[in-house]
C-alpha cells in the first residue's frame, strides 16, 4: 500500500522502515493525513507476519516540529458548529473522540506486539516527540542542534497524546514536571541522562542502530505494561510523592497565579494519571485535553502565539512588489547600550557591522559589550569559543562616518533628542550610497517629523528595538508618511535575518508598544498616588498576568528617561498632554532623591550589589504618597482589571488612529514587546474574547471612578453596538509574501 506522507520499506530481515516525508513541506507536522496513515501503517505491520519489527524515522532535517495547530483551530470551529446544531453533549463527545484519536494510534504502536524503534534524526517536538515516546526504543543521531521536548504549554495547550503519562513514568517527578510545565526543549545528551532516549549514535549509523536493537531481540513491551512496574519517583502517596505534589502546587500558583488552564491540567493529569493503569490514565489525559482545547485561553494563545506569529514571521505585511533584499553590512550610529546590542544581534546573525560613535573610545566600548555578551554565552555552553572570534571579527568600531560608504542599511541609535538626531542625519548623509535605507531606533519621537531633516524621506523608516535587545524578540517597524515600499521591505527582511518578529505600525508619538506600556506604568503611578501600598501594586499586576510590576518596570526603563519623555511630550504638545502629579513624583524621585532606577541601584526599589541578596521596595516610598489606603479595603479584582483594561483601551485607540491596521500585530506585539498577559492572546484578543459590549461596559464603570484614561474610543462604542470583534471587522489578510 502506498501513502502520501510516509514511505514503508521492509528489508530481508523483516524490519519495516517507516520514513516520514510530507511532500512540499520543509518540516513534518502532525496533521490529519499523517495521523490516519500512521494508524493504517500500525494496522498493516501488526497484521503482517513477515514484519518482525518497525523503525520510524524522517526524511527531513528534523523528525517532526509538532502538531499542525491550525488543525486544532479547525476542530474548535467544528465544535462550535455542532454545539449550535446538536447541543453541548454531542459537541463534547465529538471533540473528545477527535482529540483522542492520535493518543489511541500511539497506544496501538505500544501494544502492537511488534518492537518499534524511533530513529530520531533531528528536532522532535510536541506530538512528534510523543510518537517517539510510545516506541519501545529511542535512538538519536549525534547533532548539537537537536532538541527534544513538549512545548505545548507555551501556546495554551499540553501534550494530549500520552506526554503527561509517559514522561513521568520515565523520569523522576520533579524533572517530569519541569519538562511539562516549562515546555523548554532539551538536548539529546540531557534527554539520555533523563532516560527519555536510550542511545545516541553517529548520524550515519542511526538506522542501523535502530534495526540492530530489533534484531538483538528488542522487547515489544513498554515498561509500564510490564508486571511489577515501579514509578521512578515512587507512588503518588509515598513520602517522595507527598514532598513533590503539595510543593509543586505552590510553585504552580506562584508562577501562573492560576491564569493558565493548561498548566493546571498538567498538574491534574500527572497527579491523577500516576494513580491509574496506563489506559485509564490516557483516558483521563484526553478528557483534560478536550476541556483545555475548549478554553478561550487556548484559542487565544494558539491564534496569537502560533498562527499569527508564524504569519508575521513569514512576511504577512511585506510589500509584494519588492523583490527579496539581503542586508550584508549594516552601520549602527550610537554605540551605547542599545546600539551596541543591535550591533551584537546583527553580527550574531552573520552580518558585517560598523559601530560608529563620537569618539574611538565610545565606539570600542560598544564592541566590548558584544565581547562580554558572547563570553557569557560561552560560559553557559550556548556558544563555542571559536564563535567569539568570528563574531568580533564582523564588528568594526570607529568614529569615522566615512565607514558608511559601503553599508546597505544604517540604524541610528543616538540619544532620544531631536537636535542630536538631526545632527547625526546631516553628518551621515554625505557618505551614504544612493540606494541605502536609513532607520531610526527612536522609541517615541514621530518618524515623519524626524524624516524632515533627511534628504530622501522615502528611504527613511523607524526600526524600534526593545531592551534588552539580545532577549526581546519583537521589533516595531514604523512607517513615516513618506516611507517607501523598498524601505519597509528592507526593514522587514533585515528583522527576519536577525531572527526577530516584526510588526508594522503607522506613525504616532510612542507608536504602538510604548503607548500601551506607558499606560501600564502610568497606572502603577496613579495607584501609588492614590495610596495603594507599593507591594500590592506590584503583586496585583503580576496576578493580572504581567511579567513584572509597573514600579519594577519603571526602574528597568530608568526613571530619568521616563521624566525626559514626559518633558519632551509636554514641550511638544503642551501641559495638558501629561499628568502634573506624575511629573511631580518623577521630579521628586529623579532630581531631588537622585533615584534613577536599576542603573544607579536605586529607584522604586533598592538594588543590592550583585550576589548580595534580592532587590526590595525602597522604605522611603510611603513618605512620597499623599495618603495610605488600608489594603484590606481595596478590591484586588478591580486593581487587576485596571492594569489590563488601561492597556487594551489604548490598543483600541491605536486602531482608531490607524497606527495599528492588523489586529495580529497588536496582539503579538503586546505579548512579545511588553509581556501583556499571554493567556489573553494580547490586547485586542483580550477585548474580543471578553466581548466588545462587556468590555465597553467595564470601561465606563472604571471611567466613572478613575477618569478619562478609561474612556472607550468611538470605534469601540460603535463595535459594541454592532456586536463586532477586531478580528471580524479588521480581518487580517492571510496571504504571506
Amino acid at each position: 500500500m502506498s501513502y502520501k506522507n510516509f514511505r514503508v520499506e521492509t528489508d530481508s530481515d523483516g524490519i519495516a522502515l517507516v520514513t516520514w516525508d510530507i511532500p512540499g513541506r520543509s518540516m513534518n507536522v502532525l496533521d490529519e493525513t499523517s495521523t490516519n496513515e500512521l494508524d493504517a501503517i500500525v494496522k498493516a505491520t501488526t497484521a503482517d507476519a513477515a514484519v518482525k519489527g518497525v523503525v520510524i524515522t524522517s526524511a527531513k532535517e528534523a523528525f517532526c516540529a509538532g502538531a499542525d495547530l491550525s488543525m486544532l483551530e479547525g476542530m474548535n470551529q467544528a465544535y462550535a458548529k455542532l454545539f449550535k446544531e446538536q447541543g453541548e453533549t454531542a459537541a463534547n463527545q465529538m471533540l473528545f473522540d477527535q482529540s483522542r484519536r492520535f493518543s489511541q494510534v500511539l497506544r496501538s504502536i505500544e501494544t502492537s506486539g511488534k518492537p518499534w524503534a524511533a530513529a530520531i534524526n533531528g528536532l522532535a517536538l510536541g506530538g512528534g516527540f510523543e510518537i517517539t515516546l510510545c516506541c519501545h526504543y529511542r535512538v538519536a543521531a549525534e547533532n548539537p542542534k537537536t532538541r527534544l521536548g513538549l512545548p505545548e504549554v507555551k501556546v495554551g495547550l499540553f501534550p494530549g497524546a500520552g506526554g503527561t503519562q509517559r514522561v513521568p513514568r520515565l523520569v523522576p517527578p520533579q524533572d517530569a514536571m519541569t519538562i511539562l510545565l516549562k515546555g523548554d526543549p532539551v538536548t539529546i545528551e540531557k534527554a539520555k541522562a533523563l532516560n527519555l532516549i536510550h542511545a545516541i549514535v553517529p548520524a550515519a549509523d542511526l538506522i542501523k542502530a535502530a534495526k540492530d536493537w530489533i534484531k538483538g531481540g528488542g522487547k515489544a513491551v513498554a515498561p509500564w505494561d510490564e508486571k511489577g512496574f515501579k514509578l521512578p519517583g515512587g507512588p503518588v502517596f509515598s513520602k517522595a510523592g507527598m514532598m513533590m505534589f503539595p510543593a509543586g502546587n505552590a510553585i504552580y500558583r506562584r508562577e501562573t497565579y492560576d491564569n493558565y488552564p493548561a498548566a493546571r491540567a498538567i498538574m491534574s493529569c500527572v497527579y491523577e494519571g500516576l494513580q491509574l493503569p496506563i489506559d485509564a490514565a490516557l483516558r483521563v489525559e484526553s478528557r483534560y485535553f478536550t476541556s483545555v482545547l475548549r478554553s478561550k485561553e487556548a484559542a487565544a494563545m494558539i491564534r496569537s502565539l502560533f498562527l499569527s506569529m508564524q504569519e508575521l514571521n513569514k512576511g504577512a505585511r511585506r510589500p509584494k512588489n519588492v523583490p527579496p533584499t539581503k542586508v550584508k553590512k549594516i552601520a549602527v550610529i550610537g554605540a551605547g547600550f542599545m546600539g551596541a546590542s543591535v550591533g551584537y544581534v546583527s553580527a550574531r546573525a552573520g552580518l558585517d557591522v560598523v559601530l560608529i560613535d563620537r569618539d574611538q573610545e565610545s565606539a570600542d566600548k560598544g564592541k566590548a559589550h558584544a565581547q562580554k555578551v558572547i563570553e557569557e554565552q560561552i560560559k553557559k555552553g550556548r556558544a563555542k569559543p571559536g564563535d567569539a572570534e568570528a563574531l568580533l571579527a564582523r564588528i568594526t568600531a570607529t568614529a569615522d562616518y566615512a565607514a558608511l560608504r559601503d553599508v546597505d542599511l544604517v540604524i541610528e541609535a543616538v540619544f532620544e533628542d531631536r537636535k542630536v538626531k538631526a545632527e547625526t542625519f546631516a553628518k551621515a548623509q554625505e557618505y551614504l550610497k544612493p540606494d541605502v535605507i536609513f532607520a531610526s531606533n527612536t522609541s517615541t519621537l514621530p518618524i515623519t517629523s524626524l524624516a524632515e531633516s533627511f534628504k530622501d524621506q522615502g528611504k527613511f523608516v523607524g526600526i524600534h528595538f526593545f531592551s534588552p535587545v539580545e532577549k526581546m524578540m519583537l521589533v516595531e517597524i514604523i512607517l513615516g508618511k513618506n516611507t517607501g515600499d523598498v524601505a519597509l521591505a528592507t526593514a522587514l527582511d533585515y528583522v527576519r535575518q536577525i531572527g526577530k518578529t516584526p510588526i508594522v505600525v503607522n506613525d504616532s508619538r510612542g507608536f504602538f508598544a510604548n503607548r500601551c506600556v506607558g499606560r501600564y506604568v502610568a497606572e502603577g503611578n496613579e495607584m501609588f498616588l492614590e495610596g495603594v501600598p507599593p507591594a500590592m501594586i506590584e503583586n496585583c499586576a503580576k496576578m493580572a498576568g504581567m511579567p513584572v510590576g509597573p514600579l519594577s518596570l519603571s526602574d528597568e526603563v530608568a526613571l530619568d528617561l521616563g521624566l525626559k519623555i514626559m518633558k519632551a511630550t509636554e514641550a511638544d504638545l503642551g501641559p495638558n498632554a501629561i499628568n502634573p502629579d506624575q511629573k511631580k513624583l518623577m521630579v521628586e524621585m529623579v532630581e531631588k532623591q537622585g533615584r534613577l532606577g536599576r542603573k544607579n541601584s536605586k529607584g522604586f526599589y533598592d538594588y543590592p550589589e550583585k550576589g548580595k541578596g534580592q532587590k526590595s521596595l525602597w522604605p522611603g516610598l510611603s513618605a512620597l504618597q499623599p495618603k495610605q489606603l488600608d489594603p484590606d479595603t481595596l478590591d484586588v479584582e478591580e486593581l487587576k482589571q485596571r492594569f489590563l483594561v488601561v492597556q487594551a483601551v489604548e490598543a483600541a485607540r491605536t486602531v482608531e488612529d490607524h497606527v495599528i491596521t492588523d489586529p495580529r500585530e497588536a496582539d503579538v506585539g503586546s505579548i512579545l514587546g511588553f509581556g501583556f498577559a499571554p493567556f489573553t492572546g494580547g490586547t485586542l484578543s483580550y477585548i474580543d474574547f471578553m466581548g466588545t459590549k462587556k468590555f465597553v461596559e467595564l470601561c465606563h464603570k472604571l471611567e466613572a471612578k478613575y477618569g478619562s484614561r478609561f474612556t472607550p474610543p468611538k470605534l469601540l462604542e460603535e463595535m459594541a453596538a454592532k456586536g463586532e470583534t477586531f478580528y471580524g471587522r479588521f480581518a487580517p489578510k492571510k496571504a504571506a509574501a
